[in-house]
């Protein structure tokens, strides 16, 4: 990529919030990542329908995309003490890329990832499995790290996204975990454990259902084929 590595960190010092206007090599970069986010959008559309074919319903219920903002990539570069460059955040930022998917059951969040990894041109970067080991807040979800081409006008570029696959369940627990957590009036609360404690067994409640539910869409798909 032929960008001007060190022209591009002054137009950063002092850092401004709207630095990406007067970057263009950023803002080319943030477009590449746009364009990766598409590719992988679109396998995993082709993927819900393909996987439709021989059920009742879709695996994806729905699918979110976020692309990082240029105040939190910035901010992430600062925390880890990384150059400001265009290379320190293709390099060493794997999360500017974001793709989440929301599934009914768990069965099919490792259908649609085996499915994804099987393709020839998806590199797997990285595996957390956060369902099989949740973290100690009780979050659960799969998250993957991959490389993909994009093609260019002129030029093929790999890029890296993540992806994070998850159940309804999964994703209302942690955008509410996120919203709760987070609130000013926590800080430094006397309850914060408790509070913490409570929000796990949320968790675990949420996986129990889980795996409920999906055993009772067995139980139907079971009952269908007699």
């Amino acid at each position: 990529m032929s960008t001007n590595n060190t022209e591009w960190t002054t137009q950063l010092a002092p850092f401004q919030p709207n630095f990406s206007s007067a970057a263009e090599p950023f803002r080319r970069l943030m477009t590449y990542y746009r364009c990766a986010i598409m590719e992988v959008e679109t396998k995993f559309r082709v993927l819900d329908v393909q996987m439709s074919i021989n059920r009742e319903n879709n695996p994806i219920e729905s699918i979110k995309t976020r692309l990082k903002s240029p105040e939190s990539i910035f901010g992430k570069l600062q925390r880890r003490s990384l150059p400001l460059t265009l290379d320190a955040i293709e390099n060493n930022l794997f999360d500017i890329a974001g793709v989440r998917i929301i599934c009914s059951f768990p069965e099919d969040i490792y259908s649609l990832a085996d499915a994804l990894l099987r393709q020839d041109d998806v590199t797997l970067i990285e595996r957390k499995d956060y369902i099989q080991n949740p973290k100690p807040n009780g979050y659960r979800s799969l998250h993957l790290i991959i490389e993909i081409p994009i093609f260019l006008q002129n030029e093929t570029r790999m890029m890296k996204v993540e992806v994070q696959l998850r159940t309804i369940a999964m994703d209302f627990w942690a955008s509410l975990e996120h919203k709760l957590r987070y609130k000013k009036s926590l800080e430094n609360n006397e309850d914060y454990d408790e509070i913490s404690r409570q929000l796990k067994n949320c968790a675990e409640l949420s996986a129990i259902l889980d795996r409920w539910m999906e055993n009772i869409r067995g139980q139907i798909d079971g009952a269908r084929d007699i």
